[in-house]
């Protein structure tokens, strides 16, 4: 184990890796963290080589892999990474978690899911599926809900990661909480053109791109399928693992197997959003939604729901925020307008970019820390 010193701080998540939302976000982190002096502790199942072996950085590995499902491994994680902070934790200036990964009380807690809140949400898992698989995401969530409650109210300071999530945290004191949007690549995720036949879809037609998790209805994509009958001349490229999904057989049924383009999981995402002219996103329920960041910052309008919580991002300049979920006409409508008008696009593509500099995974990092150097003071 390495050597502990002054300006010690231990952050207590999953991953610490630059392809994973809440990964990326502590990656981020743990490199200003650095620039800034601090030694860092790492309790975390995975971590980027780089920072493992970085000499201001100590991992300690808490492996659940083995274990079969997310609840017990989450719980393996909560029960492991408690027994050590508290034969550790008075060699810390300020402890970091996310939401209930742990037992031990964190000084600041940042907070990107609120179960308590998704499990209100009519869309919930197991309000949409009435069997063994729903009542396992009935337990997960109201358990994590439980556990939430009590890590937040142990916590000096709480960030949410969007106004959303703040307004769902309101049993918590208002000065408690401070809200710090994720932060986006502004160099990976950057406007430009890529041609469309690498993904085999067609030139010259106005093409949407939806990437989300396409096996249950959080996303909304049979609400994009629905709204885009009309459209006529609209293709849609979708991005999300099709195996379980409903929607490749629901676009056929619906007529539009030739108008929707399933491009399966990719990693790319960053060149194919290049390579289309807008993005939608209505999904049911997101705390903040990393992905509309990152279409903004690659210069594409965005469509999206106020229930999104990076619609906070999202101003009339560089897109369009639908106030309901299940209003498929006015979908329609916004899709319409944005199909049949490039001179709009291109305005609004302009403004996106430039609201998205605003955001970089720097700039983030930076809010997390002056807040850490606050905590602390």
């Amino acid at each position: 184990m390495k050597k502990y010193s002054s300006n010690h701080i231990c952050i207590v998540t999953h991953k610490v890796i630059k392809g994973d939302g809440q990964g990326r976000v502590n990656y981020e982190i743990v490199q200003e963290a650095i620039a800034r002096g601090y030694q860092v502790t790492i309790l975390a199942s995975v971590v980027d080589s780089f920072l493992s072996q970085h000499s201001e950085v100590n991992w300690v590995k808490i492996s659940v892999s083995n274990f079969p499902t997310e609840l017990l491994r989450n719980f393996i994680f909560s029960w492991q990474s408690t027994r050590w902070l508290r034969q550790h934790h008075q060699k810390f200036d300020l402890i970091k978690v996310n939401g209930a990964i742990t037992q031990f009380p964190g000084d600041v807690n940042a907070v990107h899911f609120v179960h308590s809140a998704w499990a209100r949400s009519p869309y919930h898992t197991a309000k949409q599926h009435r069997n063994f698989y729903g009542l396992y995401q009935w337990l997960y969530t109201k358990l994590n809900a439980f556990w939430e409650k009590q890590a937040f109210h142990r916590a000096k300071s709480v960030i949410a990661v969007s106004h959303k999530v703040k307004e769902e945290l309101s049993v918590l004191p208002p000065e408690k909480i401070k809200v710090i949007p994720n932060g986006v690549d502004l160099d990976e995720f950057s406007p430009g053109t890529e041609p469309r036949h690498v993904w085999q879809l067609p030139e010259k037609v106005p093409l949407a791109l939806f990437v989300g998790d396409i096996r249950t209805s959080r996303k909304n994509l049979e609400m994009v399928l629905h709204a885009l009958i009309p459209t006529e001349e609209l293709h849609l490229a979708v991005v999300g693992d099709t195996q379980d999904s409903p929607y490749p057989k629901l676009a056929t049924e619906l007529g539009l197997e030739k108008r929707v383009h399933f491009l399966g999981y990719r990693q790319d995402i960053a060149q194919i959003m290049r390579a289309t002219n807008f993005f939608v996103f209505p999904s049911r329920y997101e705390p903040f939604g990393l992905v509309v960041l990152e279409a903004m910052a690659s210069g594409l309008p965005v469509i999206t729901i106020k229930s999104v919580g990076a619609a906070d991002l999202v101003t009339s300049d560089c897109g369009l925020v639908l106030s309901d979920s299940e209003n498929i006409s006015a979908l329609t409508e916004a899709l319409t307008t944005l199909s049949n008008n490039l001179n709009l696009r291109t305005r609004m593509g302009k403004a996106a970019r430039t609201i998205a500099e605003q955001y970089s995974w720097k700039t983030m990092a930076q809010h997390y820390l002056d807040l850490f150097e606050k905590t602390t003071q």
